[in-house]
């Protein structure tokens, strides 16, 4: 299980997967040993302190609005302005866009302006299609891009937020005022940190598919929220990676149950360009 926006944050979640382009790339090409002693240190953590996370998972979930309100929630819009970071100068890369689309239970569709990290991705849970930052051409998901979308879907926030419904995954609580849900496998594991004052979620950490040849360590921090239909949502929150600033999503707006289509998400632009849509 992933982030997004998160996401996916893409995830980023979200979690915001891919905002910061090919500067923090280079910097995932750079840490394999890094991730791997992120990941013995993930593995020894939950072997040594794990214990029930369920009862501070649903006081994360009443904080959130409530289970049975999350789940009634069939669609999802996301309208995200943020700035990324180049992962190994510190330097502001620039301006990106991002508008997220979708419909329970596995129907997602990004798409994504910035420098070096325009993109349009679809995916339906099993398969789907994307449109690669630089290119000018529609592509099936296959490999590592495949599970990237996969992961993604999982990932997704209004999954996650009632995983304990899902018995594929077990919550537990590595340390206090942090909750882990995991599936057995050490590189879907999700630790969510809740605030001891308002149990709401307010850092993710992950790793991150977002160049799936060279997976890394993922924290996503939420430092403000909005409530639509009752539902807290994040409207600003900051990515790094390894350690590192990527993104800072400066302003984002969430519509829920608005009567999203899935020939919509699924429908590929005819211009070959993303598809962004912000109402002021």
């Amino acid at each position: 299980m992933t982030a997004s926006q998160a996401d996916q944050d893409h995830a980023m979640v979200g979690r915001l997967e891919r905002i910061a382009g090919p500067g923090v790339q280079g910097d995932m090409r750079s840490k394999p040993i890094s991730v791997s002693l992120a990941l013995a240190s993930l593995f020894l953590c939950s072997s040594v302190f794990s214990q029930d996370g369920l009862p501070l998972f649903r006081k994360m979930q009443d904080a959130l609005g409530g289970a049975d309100r999350i789940a009634a929630i069939r669609d999802f819009e996301q309208e995200v302005r943020a700035e990324s970071w180049n992962g190994n100068t510190g330097q502001s890369i620039g301006e990106v866009r991002k508008r997220t689309r979708w419909i329970r239970p596995t129907y997602l569709r990004v798409d994504q302006v910035g420098p070096g990290s325009t993109y349009v991705l679809y995916c339906d849970g099993a398969t789907g299609w994307e449109i690669l930052p630089g290119t000018q051409q529609v592509v099936e998901l296959t490999g590592g891009e495949l599970e990237f979308a996969r992961r993604y879907v999982e990932g997704f926030r209004l999954n996650t937020w009632i995983a304990d419904r899902d018995p594929r995954y077990r919550i537990t609580s590595p340390s206090p005022n942090v909750v882990r849900i995991s599936d057995g496998d050490i590189t879907h594991q999700l630790d969510i940190t809740v605030d001891a004052a308002s149990s709401l979620p307010v850092k993710i950490s992950t790793i991150t598919l977002s160049d799936p040849a060279h997976p890394i360590p993922s924290d996503e921090l939420t430092t403000e929220w909005e409530t639509v239909q009752g539902i807290r949502f994040p409207r600003r929150w900051t990515v790094f990676r390894s350690g590192v600033r990527v993104a800072e999503a400066k302003d984002a707006r969430s519509v829920v149950n608005s009567g999203l289509k899935l020939t919509d998400l699924a429908a590929k632009p005819r211009d070959l360009k993303p598809v962004l849509f912000f109402p002021r």
